[in-house]
């Protein structure tokens, strides 16, 4: 069996303008065999989401968008699935119907991070933003069968260094899937107050410690009232998300 650098050498030739003769007398090749890797099987042409994986490309290291990729992991954290099969992996965040600005937000961050074409499908109180891409898996490893909590979710190494340059746009995935901004209403001797918090809720512990550990980069105070739950209360902590995140709309 010929080396694969051998086929790629006489396609290399072939695109530089020799003829199939020239190339098989070139390599002293069989006539067949180079009409077979060039003509009947050439190389495959990559395609637009190919181009664009950055994690499929050597001359590339890290995403064209960051910050719209920090986003978008934290969505997909948050209400994200993507669906593997033998076919072509398709991406689905389940977006509250009632925002129609996050909507929009997650399908222009698809469309930044990878995909070619998005679309939106209504179900029973959300809108599904879909999108079909090989490469999916490629930009999202912490996929997987089952559901999140149940299995660790853990960043790798070339995802870390994107989170911490961009912690505010990746909470503000986490908080637009499976967080809020509430008005929080307290009653202190005889009077009433309202002051807003920011409250995080999530089952998986690995998740929970990702919000944390982004929080922390960005200085910003939190809690957890309950095992599940994460509760940001500190009036500087609420205005430094509200630059970062903001409520859902």
């Amino acid at each position: 069996m010929h080396p694969p650098q051998m086929r790629a050498q006489a396609r290399a030739l072939r695109a530089r303008g020799h003829n199939i003769h020239a190339v098989a007398r070139t390599l002293s090749l069989p006539y067949a065999t180079v009409w077979h890797w060039c003509v009947d099987r050439p190389e495959p042409v990559k395609r637009g989401t190919e181009l664009r994986c950055f994690r499929c490309r050597s001359d590339v290291e890290n995403p064209t968008d960051p910050a719209a990729y920090a986003y978008l992991l934290g969505l997909y954290l948050g209400d994200g699935h993507l669906a593997v099969s033998p076919k072509v992996p398709v991406l689905r965040i389940a977006c509250t119907a009632t925002y129609p600005d996050l909507i929009d937000a997650c399908e222009a961050a698809m469309l930044a991070v990878l995909a070619a074409r998005v679309q939106r499908i209504t179900k029973q109180g959300c809108v599904s933003v879909e999108s079909s891409g090989v490469h999916w898996p490629c930009l999202l490893p912490q996929h997987g069968p089952g559901k999140k909590h149940e299995r660790p979710i853990v960043l790798a190494d070339w995802q870390r260094p994107i989170i911490e340059q961009h912690p505010g746009d990746f909470l503000r995935g986490l908080f637009h899937s499976d967080g809020c901004r509430i008005a929080n209403r307290v009653t202190t001797r005889g009077r009433h107050y309202i002051y807003p918090r920011y409250m995080f809720v999530n089952e998986s512990a690995d998740i929970m410690r990702l919000c944390q550990w982004s929080l922390d980069l960005l200085g910003v105070a939190w809690r957890m009232n309950r095992r599940n739950s994460l509760s940001v209360a500190r009036r500087g902590a609420v205005a430094t998300l509200d630059r970062h995140v903001g409520p859902k709309s």
